[in-house]
């Protein structure tokens, strides 16, 4: 008996010096090889910026809205003080029925232009279109219908 008190306090002492583990550290994760999956830098290029612009005109002249709205949305990210570009986003959204982005692209134009009369005339056009919430319960009255 009084060896297996011996050995349970034995064992007891060992299992109480031995430290608790020690969490893992996280490290940060390497930067990406492939140059195509890194998520891509954008800086001020004005250059750039025309390129997709003049593309997106191309596309959105042969009714291709959606490429021509990610077009117009990689030159705004090119040159963010351009306001021909967010006028041009504006346009292929609302082609889309994307009215919400379509008007914050718009209000950005308005903002960048400070043009008085072609704001009146874009606030107007936007006044007509639905609000995001009365659309979305047309939509979904819709699917429903199906």
């Amino acid at each position: 008996m009084a060896r297996a008190f011996l050995a349970a306090a034995f064992f007891a002492s060992i299992l109480s010096a031995q430290k608790p583990p020690q969490p893992v550290t996280q490290f940060p994760e390497p930067p990406e090889e492939d140059e195509s999956l890194a998520p891509k830098q954008y800086a001020l290029n004005p250059v750039q910026a025309k390129k997709e612009y003049t593309a997106g005109d191309y596309y959105f002249k042969k009714s291709n809205y959606s490429a021509a709205e990610r077009r117009y949305l990689e030159a705004t990210r090119w040159d963010p003080g351009s306001p021909e570009a967010f006028r041009k986003l504006g346009e292929a959204r609302e082609k889309l029925h994307e009215y919400g982005p379509a008007r914050e692209a718009y209000l950005r134009y308005i903002q960048l232009a400070q043009d008085p009369k072609e704001s009146e005339d874009l606030r107007k056009k936007m006044a007509k279109w639905p609000d995001a919430k009365t659309a979305a319960k047309t939509q979904n009255k819709a699917q429903t219908k199906r």
